[in-house]
């Protein structure tokens, strides 16, 4: 048996609550991991080309508000 499949055979063992404070951590670690992975490509200039790209649409009146 892998980590993996006894972590998630304890979690089935879980009362909902505890189940809950799970999936609001792993919630946050992916949402930091998220931002950790934008910080580094906006650092890196890998933003730039979306950012002109939408600046130019935006320019051109190829847009339109939310």
């Amino acid at each position: 048996m892998t980590t993996v499949e006894e972590i998630t055979a304890a979690i089935t063992e879980l009362p909902p609550e505890q189940v809950a404070r799970i999936r609001d951590w792993l919630n946050e670690r992916a949402e930091a991991e998220w931002d950790a992975r934008i910080e580094r490509d906006e650092q890196a200039g890998r933003l730039e080309a979306l950012a002109e790209r939408a600046l130019a649409q935006y320019r051109a009146g190829s847009t339109r508000p939310l």
